[in-house]
């Protein structure tokens, strides 16, 4: 008898490679930091995250309960990729109390502030645009424009921010597409922009044809000085100016509900982009926070007491911390602070032996879109309790000194 023998199976092909972007953009050192300090005896200041204890949990649970009970069967039902009118409605009301005349069809509700950027950069960039952004910048957004295969040029400033005639000089020679920006409270340092600044930013984006994208997730966490109107909201930026907010700094982040509000072409253009990427964002969410819009200014004025007092013990702390020679800057708001070592030192090297004496931070170099100053980092202050606070700076101290 014959024994045929089955034909040796072909070696399998190797699958198509990834998108070259993916390869392109990195991870989020942010991220990589928090994963690597989870461990509870860790003091970490290198979060962008607020207090868990001061989130309004009474009427955030109220509110869902109310929602499921009077409308369920709109809750938990696909809804309008725009988003829900009640809170689109109050929103705006929000907006135009605050200086920036906004009705509801003027606001795409987003899936977080972070999808609001995605969807931008889906919107506004071809491979190989310029995008302007602050130097440093807020990390995730260089993500988000570099996976949408932006080159990225920074554009110079000084402790108030981003320089206008420096602006106005890259967009004339780079010819961008968009400026991005975080005016108020900036991630990572901050630092506020002066309103004749943002005056002036506006004005050279009239003048020379370019889109702003003004991030504000930080506004309403003021704890002195002055309130400072919206980019959009200067004279020049009406028609050429994308705002973002977020709920996720002033109720809660795992509620991950932002908006954005943008001239009508953009913002439908905007709307198709969330169509392809999730529909719409949860409805219950939505109808929920739509709830609690009525109580927040005064939850937020509670989160804005217990932080000014965690900002204060994180700079009467500093001198003591921080090498000889350092300096850093006082926010008047927002949730991080900015320093700057002295050259000789790179916070990236350093922050291993820092994270063995239990606490973290988060090294600058990766902010920064062109050459980095390797010698600064980023402090969260909002985290941690007063005597928490202390006792990190001490660990700090001891981490620098090696």
């Amino acid at each position: 008898m014959t024994v045929i023998e089955p034909a040796p199976r072909p070696a399998p092909a190797a699958v198509p490679s990834l998108a070259a972007r993916t390869g392109a953009v990195g991870g989020s050192p942010v991220r990589d930091i928090l994963a690597v300090t989870a461990r509870p005896e860790v003091i970490n200041f290198a979060g962008g995250l607020p207090a868990p204890e001061l989130f309004d949990r009474d009427a955030i649970a109220a509110a869902f309960r109310d929602v499921l009970a009077e409308t369920p069967a709109s809750a938990l039902q696909y809804s309008t990729t725009e988003g829900e009118p009640s809170l689109r409605t109050g929103l705006a009301a929000r907006m135009s109390a605050r200086g920036l005349g906004t009705d509801a069809d003027d606001l795409l509700v987003t899936t977080g502030s972070q999808q609001g950027l995605s969807l931008l950069a889906t919107a506004l960039l071809e491979p190989g645009d310029t995008v302007l952004v602050e130097d440093p910048c807020y990390l995730a957004a260089l993500q988000a424009f570099g996976l949408a295969g932006a080159r990225i040029v920074a554009v110079p400033g000084d402790a108030d921010g981003v320089d206008p005639r420096a602006l106005e000089e890259l967009v004339v020679r780079e010819r961008p597409k968009l400026f991005y920006t975080v005016p108020t409270f900036q991630n990572p340092t901050g630092r506020t922009l002066p309103a004749e600044r943002r005056a002036a930013v506006a004005e050279a984006a009239a003048r020379c044809g370019v889109w702003i994208v003004e991030d504000d997730p930080y506004g309403e966490l003021r704890y002195e000085g002055e309130r400072v109107p919206w980019i959009a909201a200067c004279p020049g930026a009406e028609d050429r100016t994308a705002l973002l907010g977020s709920f996720s700094k002033v109720m809660a982040p795992g509620l991950r509900l932002g908006w954005l509000r943008a001239p009508a072409a953009l913002r439908r253009a905007c709307a198709v982009a969330k169509q392809a990427a999730d529909l719409h964002t949860p409805t219950l969410n939505q109808l929920a926070a739509a709830r609690c819009l009525g109580t927040l200014d005064t939850h937020v004025a509670r989160v804005r007491d217990v932080y000014r007092e965690r900002r204060d013990a994180m700079l009467a702390g500093l001198a003591t911390a921080l090498p000889e020679g350092s300096t850093w800057n006082r926010p008047e708001g927002g949730m991080f602070l900015w320093a700057r070592l002295p050259r000789s030192y790179d916070t990236t090297e350093l922050l291993p032996e820092v994270v063995r004496h239990d606490v973290a931070y988060v090294p600058g170099a990766p902010f920064y879109a062109g050459e980095p100053d390797r010698a600064t980092l980023r402090l969260c202050f909002v985290t941690q309790s007063p005597q928490e606070i202390g006792e990190g700076l001490r660990r700090l101290g001891e981490g620098l000194r090696g």
